[in-house]
């Protein structure tokens, strides 16, 4: 026969068990559109992103591709030197945004392009993004920038 002080340690266990559930399931929701992947153009084109998917793309963005509409809209193409992606953005770029600049940008691949909600680029003359140097690194075509 069971006494009453094992009964309450079991009810407690079980309590907590179902809570630490909860919170993880609570925590594990939260974090399912807060996590923005790094892609490069390669990565995008060999194992494109599910439809509606949020992630970041980088590198740099192509020489004459860069195109100023009306208003804030702009298109550009952002490329690793192996892969280009088209790139749509509403909004004002960033001052040191440049053409065969680094550049990141946040949003979603629909029909091909990849339509940003923020764009990041250079804070200052050698700076580039790591996770583009990585990406150049990778295809072996980084060069340090000179001093």
């Amino acid at each position: 026969m069971k006494t009453l002080k094992k009964t309450r340690r079991i009810q407690v266990f079980a309590i907590a068990a179902v809570a630490l559930v909860v919170a993880v399931s609570l925590i594990g929701y939260a974090f399912r559109d807060g996590i923005n992947l790094f892609r490069s153009p390669t990565q995008v084109v060999e194992e494109p992103p599910r439809a509606g998917e949020v992630f970041r793309i980088g590198g740099l963005v192509e020489e004459g591709s860069l195109v100023r509409g009306e208003g804030t809209h702009v298109t550009f193409s952002v490329t690793d030197t192996n892969e280009t992606i088209p790139v749509r953005f509403e909004g004002v770029l960033p001052d040191l945004f440049d053409e065969n600049q680094g550049m990141i940008g946040t949003g979603s691949l629909q029909n091909g392009v990849f339509v940003a909600t923020e764009i990041l680029a250079k804070h200052d003359e050698s700076y580039m993004p790591k996770e583009v140097v990585d990406a150049l690194k990778e295809q072996g075509l980084y060069k340090e920038p000179e001093s």
